[in-house]
């Protein structure tokens, strides 16, 4: 028995849906346990390409159970919206595939006006939102003002709580952000039509893992974003609103932290990161272009072109730290292929003296400097290697180096964006 927590060892985007489209074949259950609808995970099946932004990617294959946990807050407008393009496609035709844990929390439309106009309102402070109500819905949570599935599920308790907490926002939309309000009666209709829908996937979903875990069954966890969006340790305030981190697996499904066996984090061959906040080896010039277009570097839930940069063993290492990890997939080496000499990031230094781990303060995180080691670069085109022997010599000292540099084995090299592009080294479900 294994159960698996994948996670983002980088600021997100590192290629997370493919990694766990392929560990989907060794598990029973795939579960997300954190986030909204601001993840994007993008994976290419034979020809088709399939964007997957609340569902797990698990859905993509016959036989696996697939769960969205409590630790996610839920927009039923997009869910339904994606049940809907799967369907058309030939996929999830068994409800029974998939499961929404009865203590989520919902979206509300209210969230994601208050996103937009708090993010219009902050000018050159902006976090860099989706827009998409994912933070203002865990302010609630937290506020204990949210509204839970369970609760649009019962017509009179949803009542109550919308005409409770309704007042507020819309005073909050009006007086602060100078935005329209909602009609009560309007989100009340609307929001009594989804739970018709959803009502036949909604489950208690921690005990159905209990009772699977219990039975020997194989978990995968999947996670959002990356590490270091992390509420509490991610580069704050320029994070998600959620733990995205290991521990935000068991916190977010209730299931043990004993039970999970592996933890693996998901790291690109260089670093992307999309919206504001410090990033040491932004790379601003031709080379940046360079691996934005070879990359593909563009956000698979808001298009926005991603800021990258060279390789971070300081973001590595700390991700392996806070997570535990015992094992990287290392995504996107294809992408590097052509560089005369690729350089990596082997440490920070600020005013003259080196650091041991990443700066908690801000202000000290933006004015590192990093310290760069170089290895040259390779020509040929990798895509068609399926074993470590394959990659050409420069390209196998690259990644052993990574995995000097970060402290912990790489399982894992894909090589393009198709499944069968990839290279398993170890596979953490044997």
């Amino acid at each position: 028995m294994a159960n698996v927590v994948v996670v983002g060892a980088q600021w997100g985007d590192e290629g997370k849906g493919k990694v766990v489209d392929i560990y989907t074949e060794y598990a029973d259950d795939v579960v997300r346990y954190q986030g909204g609808n601001n993840a994007g995970h993008t994976l290419v099946v034979g020809s088709e390409k399939v964007v997957l932004h609340l569902i797990p990617s698990g859905i993509l294959h016959n036989g696996k159970r697939c769960i969205i946990g409590n630790g996610v807050v839920l927009d039923p407008e997009v869910f339904i919206s994606e049940i809907t393009r799967l369907k058309a496609n030939g996929y999830l035709q068994d409800d029974s595939a998939l499961l929404l844990s009865e203590s989520l929390h919902l979206i509300m439309p209210y969230h994601k006006r208050i996103d937009i106009a708090r993010e219009a309102k902050s000018g050159d402070r902006k976090i860099g939102t989706t827009g998409r109500g994912i933070g203002p819905a865990y302010e609630d949570k937290i506020g204990r003002r949210g509204i839970r599935l369970m609760d649009l599920l019962d017509p009179e308790v949803f009542r109550a709580k919308l005409e409770e907490f309704l007042p507020e926002k819309n005073f909050l939309l009006e007086q602060l952000l100078a935005d329209k309000p909602f009609s009560f009666d309007e989100i009340f209709t609307e929001f009594n039509g989804y739970a018709e829908i959803l009502k036949r996937y909604v489950a208690d979903s921690a005990l159905i893992l209990h009772k699977d875990i219990k039975a020997g069954k194989k978990i995968l966890f999947e996670g959002a974003q990356g590490t270091l969006l992390d509420v509490d340790h991610g580069t704050y305030p320029f994070v998600t609103s959620s733990s995205t981190c290991a521990g935000g697996a068991a916190t977010g499904t209730g299931v043990s932290p004993r039970e999970i066996h592996e933890v693996i984090g998901i790291s690109k061959a260089y670093v992307t990161r999309v919206g504001s906040g410090p990033f040491p080896t932004e790379l601003l010039d031709e080379t940046g272009e360079s691996l934005r277009k070879a990359g593909q570097e563009f956000g698979a839930t808001t298009g926005r072109p991603r800021r990258c940069g060279w390789f971070d063993a300081m973001v590595l290492r700390y991700a392996v730290r806070v997570n535990g990890l015992t094992g990287v997939a290392l995504t996107k080496l294809d992408v590097l292929s052509g560089f005369d000499t690729i350089r990596i990031c082997v440490g920070y230094e600020y005013k003259g003296q080196r650091l041991e781990s990443l700066p908690a303060n801000l202000a000290i995180f933006e004015k590192c400097t990093p310290v760069y080691e170089e290895m040259p670069g390779w020509h040929s085109d990798i895509t068609g290697a399926r074993a470590f022997d394959e990659l050409p010599e420069k390209a196998r000292l690259y990644v052993k180096r990574l995995e000097e540099l970060i402290e912990c084995p790489i399982v894992m090299v894909s090589v393009g964006p198709r499944r069968d592009e990839t290279i398993i080294i170890r596979n953490p479900f044997a």
